[in-house]
This record gives structure tokens, sequence and C-alpha cells, in this order.
């Protein structure tokens, strides 16, 4: 699907607020409302917009603790990817996942409400999987940004 400038900037004001009308998103795109809805739907048919959804603030939830955790397998086998991959999915304190490369094999979003939570987490759980081998954990101290917006005002179609 090739985009133009009124797709990204559809992509770009739904980002910021994913609960947009038609009739909003039209007043700042500069389209009809109609118009506004034929597009989002093609982009959502195409998988370019993928869902909607609130953003909320961990902390005062009190998930007040949040862990980047690097994780190193045993081996590397397929079987030990797969079956470790699939273990991260159950895990509900496994914000996100990442497959890398450099001296880990996984680096892990970790959001918990304290400590103690961490510790089971590492300790009754994690550790105790037989695909991994070691484990480095680091605290977030301040967050300085987080973000999934994507900069789509230099985009170009590949």
């Amino acid at each position: 699907m090739q985009l133009d400038q009124f797709d990204r900037r559809i992509l770009t004001a739904l980002q910021r607020d994913g609960s947009l009308t038609n009739g909003a998103l039209s007043e700042i795109v500069r389209l009809s409302p109609s118009q506004c809805s034929r597009r989002r739907a093609a982009l959502e048919a195409a998988g370019i917009i993928t869902g909607y959804h609130a953003r909320l603030n961990a902390a005062k939830l009190g998930f007040t603790m949040r862990v980047i955790v690097r994780v190193t397998l045993r081996a590397q086998t397929r079987d030990d990817h797969i079956h470790f991959s699939e273990w991260l999915d159950r895990q509900p304190e496994v914000k996100a996942a990442f497959s890398v490369s450099g001296s880990a094999d996984y680096v892990l979003d970790v959001r918990v409400h304290d400590l103690e939570g961490f510790s089971d987490f590492l300790h009754e759980r994690l550790l105790i999987r037989p695909q991994v081998g070691h484990i480095q954990s680091d605290f977030v101290l301040k967050t300085m940004k987080d973000s999934e917006d994507l900069d789509l005002s230099g985009w170009r179609e590949s």
C-alpha cells in the first residue's frame, strides 16, 4: 500500500490519540469524515494500524519497578528458543521481549509492583527455566523517554 501525505497525517494523529473520531480526525487531517473513515479502514485492512489501546500510567497503578533483564540461554538449540519464547508469552510481567545480538540472547522489559514482586518473578519463574544459563538485571532509575510513536515526517515508500 502506498501512503500519501493524508495517510501519514492520519497515522501521526492516531498515534497521538487513538480515540479520535473520524470527525475530529478530519479536522486535523483536512479531509472529510467519510474520506478519513475510508482511509482509516484501508490502513487497518493493510495491517498498518494493528489496534488501539489506552496508555496507562504504570506508577499510578502501583507498578513502580521496571527492570531490563538480559537473558542468555544455556544452549542455542531451536527447541530451547521456541520453549523460552512460548514461556515468555505467558508471563504478564514481561511487557516486551526482544531476541537480540550481542552478549545476551534476549532482552526483557519487566514491570512489577516492587522488589519482592521482581524477586518472585526472578527466583520462582525465570531462573528455574531449564533453558536459562545467565541473566543480568538493570533496574530503571528514571525513564527519560518511553514512546512507540513512529516519526512519519520524512518517511518514503521503499
